[in-house]
């Protein structure tokens, strides 16, 4: 029986998906879980595409965007808005 690597860039599917995975990535500060979810959505819209935009080399925006790596906050902002999307702050609720 052959197997094939699971990729998430291959399964995306709906921006309101995007959202609800890096929603939970947030709410969780798994800042790995993140860079994970916004690895798949440079790959799946071209990561030279989103590249161009914040000024960075393809090679270095797939290492900043690596589970483990330290990327520039500018990266992450720059790479969200390059994708569509936008970053709001709320209060959190504490009990």
């Amino acid at each position: 029986m052959r197997t094939s690597k699971w990729d998430m860039a291959e399964f995306i599917d709906t921006k309101e998906d995007v959202i609800a995975h890096l929603t939970v990535a947030l709410e969780e500060n798994d800042i790995d879980f993140l860079l994970s979810i916004l690895n798949a959505l440079a790959r799946s819209k071209g990561i030279e595409q989103i590249a161009s935009e914040p000024g960075v080399s393809r090679e270095r925006l797939y290492e900043s965007l690596t589970p483990g790596s330290n990327p520039a906050f500018v990266t992450v902002v720059k790479t969200l808005d390059n994708l569509g999307f936008k970053l709001n702050i709320e209060l959190k609720h504490v009990s």
